[in-house]
């Protein structure tokens, strides 16, 4: 994640939590009546209204960091031979 999400650490996200707030944010959109208590009970441990909120604000900032080139793609190494090599056997034997 970008740094803006790096520096705020004052309530840990497991990774199960990111899930159901990514399924809650697609089932209680912003036009939903009180979206963020309704997103915060789908997460679950006991998250609050604020924490979801917050925790969407920095999402949001996130991609937009992203999605102006301001966080550089990360470098893939090229596969390496052994993955070649028993791909290729792999193949062979079908």
């Amino acid at each position: 994640m970008a740094s803006s999400s790096l520096s705020y650490n004052s309530s840990s996200w497991t990774p199960t939590q990111n899930k159901m707030f990514e399924r809650a944010l697609a089932l209680y959109d912003k036009d939903t009546p009180d979206r963020w208590h309704n997103v915060a009970r789908a997460v679950g441990g006991n998250k609050s209204a604020e924490e979801v909120k917050r925790h969407y604000d920095i999402l949001v900032q996130d991609l937009m960091h992203i999605e102006s080139g301001q966080v550089p793609l990360p470098k893939y190494r090229a596969p390496s031979a052994t993955f070649s090599t028993s791909r290729a056997i792999a193949d062979e034997q079908r």
